[in-house]
């Protein structure tokens, strides 16, 4: 990858609605060989995809939970088992497993305490193998990680 994929990367990452004619202009290329990069970032799948972001607040999803989960028993099938429930779950919105413990991190976002409540009475709290949960409020968005750094 050279200097100007990585402005592509770059550009694209700020604002994913560029046309072509604009991206090239903006990485000094003229518009054909700007496409032929630009298709070949996305079949090599450096460029897996363009998503809108949305605004929780606008949906309906502004309380967002942060949530360690510490399992019972640690081995594949256990793993196996809980982040395919963790994936049928569309409250849960990030889902990582982590190198030490707690086991698992995540990030719900819901309505609002109530709502976070009745999914962990009714969801999260009878997961499978799942030994502790710990859980954290966010306050307020400093950051949200959706862009990389491409330099």
């Amino acid at each position: 990858m050279d200097q100007i994929d990585r402005s592509i990367i770059y550009h694209l990452q700020k604002e994913g609605r560029l046309s072509n004619v604009e991206l090239a202009k903006r990485v000094g290329l003229s518009p054909t060989p700007t496409l032929r990069r630009v298709r070949t970032l996305e079949k090599e799948g450096t460029i897996a995809g363009y998503r809108a972001l949305i605004n929780p607040e606008a949906v309906g999803r502004s309380f967002r939970v942060m949530l360690w989960l510490s399992l019972s028993e640690v081995n594949r099938d256990t793993m196996s088992t809980l982040e395919q429930a963790l994936a049928e779950i569309p409250d849960v919105v990030e889902a990582y497993r982590m190198f030490g413990a707690p086991d698992y991190f995540l990030r719900v976002a819901v309505a609002d305490s109530d709502a976070y409540e009745a999914l962990y009475t009714t969801t999260l709290a009878s997961l499978p193998y799942v030994q502790r949960i710990e859980s954290m409020i966010a306050m307020k968005e400093i950051k949200s990680g959706v862009e990389l750094p491409v330099e």
